[in-house]
């Protein structure tokens, strides 16, 4: 399975859209448009999963630079979620 990023989404892009663009490519597993949290309002970036390797890259290949809703796709391999460091926030002690 390929995960895929897709970068530099127009704000009306669908999951359906972007689904389309890639299915003449190959076998489309699952595609994520990213959300804010607080807005819900897209962020302009997404992920697509495909079944196959190989359907992935040539998926990559044809469609990095391409224009989707007049606006030119960033699209290539995923990398992993890097890790937080925890702590750092949350908690300040009040001054009295």
């Amino acid at each position: 399975m390929k995960n895929i990023f897709v970068g530099n989404l127009s704000f009306g892009a669908t999951e359906e859209t972007v689904r389309s663009l890639f299915a003449p490519h190959g076998t489309v597993g699952r595609v994520n448009i990213c959300t804010d949290r607080d807005s819900g309002q897209p962020r302009g970036f997404g992920f697509v999963e495909m079944d196959n390797d190989a359907e992935g890259e040539r998926a990559i290949a044809a469609l990095n630079g391409t224009s989707l809703d007049g606006r030119n796709l960033n699209v290539n391999e995923a990398r992993p979620k890097a890790d937080r460091a925890s702590g750092g926030g949350g908690f300040r002690r009040k001054r009295w």
